[in-house]
C-alpha cells in the first residue's frame, strides 16, 4: 500500500495546505496511526455515542437522512462525509452545516501538531478523522454518524466504538486494495460490526449470503420497503414518508435509515415519527440525483461503479427521460462497466469530460469504453457547454471528484450562502 509522503511547502503554510499536500490517495494498512493520534489528542472519542456507515454506495444518502432526522428530533449530530465536492470542510458536519474553513484549520493545526510530537506520518484520511472526532468532542455533540471510507477493517473509522453499525450495501469497488469478489469485500466490510452490538443491513443485502461471513453479531434486516412509483428527477416516497433525496434507490436508503434509527432509539436516541418524516423530506445531499442550482435542466450524480451506474440507469429508463449524458471517470474505475450500463439509457447526446489531476481516465481510455470517435472536452469547455441551452435535461456523472471540479469551474456552491474559499 502507498505510504503519504509530504512534497516541499513554503515556510509557514497553512494546516489546509498541509492537508492536501498529503494527497487524496495515500492508502496505509492498520490503525495505528489514527489510534495513535486520538491518544495523543487526549482520547476525544471515549464516551463518544458513534454509527459507523461502511458499504459500496448509498453511506452519504443514509446519512443525510439520519442526521436530518436526529437533528429534528432535538439531538446535535456530528457527520463525516467523504469525498468533498469543493473544499475539505465539506467532510466535517456539526448540526446540519460544512464546519467553517477556520474551524478546519484550526483543528488540523492541533492534529498536525500531535503528529509531528509523535513522529507519525498520517494519511490525508486518518487527518481528516482524527479532526472530526475532536471536533465533535468540542462542540459537544450527542452522537456521531461517521461515513467508512474504503473497505472497513483498517480504514481509519474503525478506531472508533459504534453503538450501531449500518452496511448499506456491497459491490465490486476499490478491488485492488480490498478483493475482487464481493465476498472478499464483504468480509472487509463486515470488521465494522462489533460483536453483541447491532448491525443493519441495508434491503439489497441477501442475509443467507451475509450470514456465513459473521460469526457472533447480531443481525436485524430491515423490511425492503415496497417499489415507488415512477419519478422524473424527483422526489421519491417510502410509505407514507415523501424523501427530499431523488431516485427509487433512496427507498432503499431510506429503509436503513429508519431502521438505524429506530435502533437507536432503543440506546437512548429516540426520534419521534413527526421528526423522522420531517428529517426525510428536508433532507438534501448535493451531487447525488441533484438539480444544479441556476442551470436549468442539468443534473449531476456522482455514480462512479457499476452499482451506481446500474442505479442511475434505472432510474433514468423507469423516468423516460432520453438525458444528454456527459461523463468523465477516474481512471482506476470499471469504465467499461460502467458505460455499458449507461448506454442502457440510450442517451440523446454524449459529451466526455475529462479533468486536470493524473487520476483521470485519459481522452483515449474515455473514447475506447464508449466506443466513439470524438472531441474530450476539459472543464473549462464542458462548464461553458452546461450553461447554454441544451434542449432536454444534460445527466453529469462518473465521478464526485468530477462534479466537485465542474462545480468549482462554474463557481456553483451547492451549500449555499457560506461559500467557499477559493
Amino acid at each position: 500500500m502507498a505510504t503519504p509522503t509530504s512534497p516541499a511547502l513554503p515556510p509557514h503554510a497553512g494546516a489546509l495546505a498541509r492537508l492536501e499536500a498529503r494527497g487524496h490517495w495515500g492508502i496505509k494498512r492498520g490503525l495505528d496511526n489514527i489510534r495513535a493520534l486520538l491518544d495523543g489528542l487526549g482520547q476525544p472519542d471515549r464516551g463518544m455515542a458513534v454509527v459507523l456507515l461502511a458499504g459500496t454506495n448509498g453511506k452519504g444518502s443514509t446519512g443525510a437522512l439520519m442526521v436530518h432526522a436526529l437533528q429534528a428530533a432535538g439531538f446535535r449530530t456530528g457527520w463525516t462525509t467523504s469525498p468533498h465536492l469543493l473544499h475539505p470542510r465539506e467532510r466535517l458536519w456539526i448540526d446540519g452545516r460544512p464546519v467553517t474553513s477556520a474551524t478546519l484549520e484550526s483543528l488540523l493545526d492541533e492534529v498536525f501538531a500531535t503528529e509531528a510530537r509523535l513522529g507519525l506520518q498520517a494519511t490525508y484520511f486518518e487527518l481528516v478523522i482524527a479532526s472530526a472526532v475532536l471536533g465533535f468532542h468540542r462542540a459537544g455533540v450527542d452522537l456521531a454518524v461517521v461515513e467508512v471510507g474504503m473497505g472497513g477493517r483498517w480504514d481509519s473509522t474503525n478506531a472508533l466504538d459504534p453503538l450501531v453499525t449500518v452496511l448499506t450495501n456491497v459491490g465490486l469497488d476499490h478491488t485492488q486494495f480490498l478483493g475482487d469478489t464481493r465476498e472478499a469485500i464483504a468480509r472487509e466490510k463486515l470488521c465494522t460490526a462489533r460483536p453483541g452490538r447491532p448491525l443493519v443491513l441495508g434491503p439489497t443485502l441477501d442475509p443467507e449470503w451475509i450470514r456465513p461471513l459473521l460469526e457472533t453479531t447480531p443481525l436485524l434486516y430491515p423490511v425492503a420497503p415496497p417499489a415507488p412509483g415512477p419519478t422524473v428527477f424527483g422526489e421519491g416516497r417510502l410509505d407514507q414518508l415523501v424523501l427530499g433525496l431523488a431516485g427509487e434507490h433512496q427507498a432503499e436508503n431510506a429503509a436503513t435509515a429508519r431502521e438505524a434509527l429506530r435502533l437507536l432509539g432503543a440506546c437512548g436516541f429516540p426520534v419521534p415519527e413527526e421528526a423522522l418524516a420531517r428529517g426525510f423530506r428536508e433532507a438534501r445531499w448535493p451531487g447525488r440525483l441533484w438539480q444544479v442550482p441556476g442551470l436549468e435542466g442539468v443534473w449531476m450524480d456522482g455514480a462512479h461503479n457499476p452499482d451506481g451506474a446500474t442505479v442511475l440507469a434505472r432510474h433514468v429508463r423507469a423516468s423516460g427521460i432520453r438525458p444528454h449524458l456527459v461523463f468523465g471517470a477516474m481512471g482506476d474505475k470499471d469504465l467499461a462497466g460502467i458505460v455499458r450500463l449507461l448506454k442502457g439509457m440510450e442517451p440523446a447526446s454524449l459529451t466526455l469530460v475529462k479533468g486536470t489531476n493524473e487520476r483521470y481516465a485519459s481522452a483515449e481510455a474515455l473514447c475506447a469504453a464508449w466506443e466513439v470517435d470524438q472531441p474530450v472536452l476539459d472543464l473549462d469547455a464542458c462548464a461553458a457547454l452546461l450553461c447554454q441551452p441544451a434542449g432536454g435535461p444534460r445527466l453529469v456523472t462518473g465521478s464526485l471528484f468530477l462534479i466537485g471540479d465542474l462545480l468549482r469551474t462554474l463557481g456553483v456552491d451547492p451549500f449555499g450562502a457560506d461559500p467557499f474559499p477559493a
